[in-house]
């Protein structure tokens, strides 16, 4: 085969340009990146706009009216969607949209920190025209809310037309919670509870679980977005979130696991985070230094080899690969051998009648190491390939040693 053909043939193959071929990579790669970012953050992503009763829905009984401003006049509010994170001193804002939702294991982990439980009211639907917004339809059955705590903590629901009328704290409690009551009102009654604002009758509508530190808001139309929409009622929010907050705490954490919005740790996105983060870099070093390589040459351009090797190269090559795969490298010794006699005849003058035994006891009368008779029997006893090239070595040492 000419250098001709391989220059044509390596021409030929060559159907992208390396430009093209880099700006796919990249875009791959940019692709590739950016589905794995989305896999591994999807869950925080979630914008709750699914018009239910918590911290991140905006319809009239969600209740992100109220993070937004904790979040401006710096109370430091953050949204809990992972078990774990219940393990805080800060006070926790649950709202279970039922009664039904089991709250032990949160109560246990929050056991002896400053929690606060607003109990459901409304029946919705989702308002067709607007996302994210709702259309109350009702009020719930007074069983459902007073199954909150049930049966450690039981408790009996009312609800009746307020008039509005101003509701009424406890002497240690801001005064801008003697707001006016929403409409109808939502109370509770239960030996088990502290009042800490009741209604202008009496009946609970804050209270504080005996023994614990555990509260319970039994009208959530104090706090959610159709509450706080007027600025006294947003200002006694506030302080309701204040007069309850454990002491020295640093910031209020609304929890939406029991709403259905949790999410479990991702191992994906564990790469992504301290302390394996490090380990992501490298590898992605890694890779673009791969791929550096595989697109940019290092040196010289290696010219392509033929197929088939020219006249004595190509004899000598399958002539050494016959003898290899037969396992014969070791009866090489003697030929080897007898082409050193023959070269050493010329060069030292050996007598040409001698014969092969005569020649080598000649050359044995040559100053050195070692004597040629010797080299040439270990030689010739080879049977394996380290031992005869071994002997080799050891018979073109002994001609260089003499030719110097």
């Amino acid at each position: 085969m000419s250098e001709v053909a391989i220059g044509r043939r390596a021409r030929a193959d060559s159907v992208f340009a390396p430009m093209t071929v880099a700006l796919l990579l990249v875009v791959g790669v940019l692709g590739f990146a950016g589905s794995l970012l989305l896999g591994a953050y999807a869950p925080d992503l979630t914008s709750g706009r699914n018009a239910g009763a918590h911290a991140l829905s905006n319809a009239a009984t969600g209740y992100a009216g109220i993070v937004d401003l904790a979040r401006a006049t710096g109370r430091n509010p953050r949204i809990i969607r992972a078990e774990p994170a219940w393990n805080t001193e800060d006070l926790v804002v649950a709202t279970p949209e039922h009664g039904t939702v089991d709250v032990g294991k949160f109560l246990d982990m929050r056991r002896n920190r400053a929690t606060l439980i607003v109990l459901p009211k409304w029946t919705t639907s989702a308002d067709p025209a607007v996302d994210g917004w709702v259309d109350i339809t009702g009020l719930l059955p007074t069983g459902d809310p007073a199954a909150m705590l049930a049966p450690q903590t039981p408790m009996a629901v009312t609800r009746w037309r307020s008039g509005a009328r101003r509701l009424r704290a406890v002497s240690w409690a801001p005064r801008s919670l003697a707001v006016a009551a929403p409409r109808p009102l939502q109370a509770v009654t239960s030996p088990s509870l502290t009042p800490l604002i009741t209604s202008d009758t009496g009946r609970i509508v804050l209270a504080q679980v005996n023994g614990t530190n555990t509260y319970i808001l039994a009208d959530p139309d104090l706090l959610n977005n159709h509450g706080i929409r007027r600025l006294d009622r947003a200002r006694a929010a506030l302080d309701l979130l204040d007069f309850v907050n454990a002491t020295g705490a640093s910031g209020i954490a609304f929890d939406v696991t029991l709403n259905g919005l949790g999410r479990g740790r991702s191992p994906l996105k564990l790469a992504f985070e301290p302390p394996f983060l490090a380990m992501t870099l490298a590898i992605v070093v890694a890779l673009v230094l791969v791929g550096w390589q595989a697109l940019v040459r290092f040196g010289a351009a290696q010219p392509q080899a033929r197929s088939i090797a020219f006249g004595k190269t190509a004899l000598i090559d399958n002539s050494a690969m016959i003898v290899r795969k037969a396992g014969r490298e070791g009866a090489l010794g003697a030929r080897y051998a007898a082409l050193v006699r023959e070269r050493a005849r010329s060069i030292f003058g050996v007598p040409a009648g001698l014969s092969d035994d005569a020649a080598d006891r000649y050359l044995d009368t040559l100053r050195g190491a070692g004597t040629f008779s010797t080299l040439v029997a270990d030689a010739a006893s080879a049977e394996h390939r380290d031992d005869m090239l071994a002997a080799a070595r050891a018979l073109h040492q002994w001609q260089m040693e003499k030719t110097r």
